[in-house]
């Protein structure tokens, strides 16, 4: 299959191929590259599992961007870029959205972790993209509590 062929309409191709063409890789390589891109899912689903080993790294890294301290950071800035609350106690909001509400966005920024955050250690297709998980996860959960905590007016000596 050329370069051109159907892994062109997803997000991220052209600057891949870009790239790819700089580093001089082969046709082969290309092709590799782009059909993992195009194979891992950014949609709440989540439940496609890339058919090459390079699919499944790049699953994983793109999940573990999204945990542990700097994937709470960016969920805040996200959130704060679109004007969502941090957290709303009284939001209502499905553990497990469906595509219509997750495209529709989290009521708040906490209640992002429990729809899709907190599930993403779960997801891992590779070993080692389970035992970085396996901490970040840790992280996670650590600032859920003490978030909770402070939101609570406990205080911790």
């Amino acid at each position: 299959m050329s370069t051109t062929g159907s892994w062109e309409g997803t997000a991220g191709q052209p600057k891949a191929r870009y790239f790819l063409l700089k580093v001089h890789a082969t046709e082969e390589e290309t092709e590799a590259v782009l059909r993992a891109i195009s194979e891992v899912p950014f949609k709440a689903s989540g439940t496609v599992v890339p058919s090459s080993l390079e699919g499944k790294i790049v699953q994983d890294a793109d999940r573990l961007d999204a945990i542990g301290a700097i994937g709470i950071a960016r969920a805040f800035a996200y959130g704060g870029a679109h004007k969502r609350p941090m957290y709303d106690p009284f939001a209502k909001y499905s553990g497990d959205p469906t595509e219509e509400e997750y495209l529709r966005g989290s009521p708040d920024t906490i209640s992002h972790f429990r729809q899709k955050l907190l599930k993403l250690k779960g997801m891992m297709n590779t070993e080692a993209g389970k035992r970085i998980a396996e901490h970040r996860h840790e992280v996670l959960e650590s600032f859920l509590e003490e978030f909770a905590d402070e939101w609570e007016g406990k205080f911790r000596t």
